[in-house]
């Protein structure tokens, strides 16, 4: 990831709790975004988004909806 396009941890932190909500909180990405947001290590951060990216264009969007209101 470029600096410029990095999610801040908060960012990651409300999107893990976004999916969890709207999948379970057992969903491998939620999980994956919580665990990233928890470390800050950029191999698990670039493991989540990865992970974020492969959902289901409206799962994504649901998820960007709530932490963007």
């Amino acid at each position: 990831m470029a600096d410029d396009t990095a999610i801040n941890l908060e960012t990651i932190a409300k999107l893990a709790k976004a999916l969890a909500f709207i999948k379970s909180p057992q969903d491998p990405v939620a999980v994956a975004l919580k665990a990233a947001a928890e470390s800050g290590k950029p191999a698990d951060v670039k493991k989540a988004y990865a992970a974020f990216l492969k959902l289901k264009p409206g799962d994504r969007a649901a998820a960007m909806a709530m932490i963007s209101g």
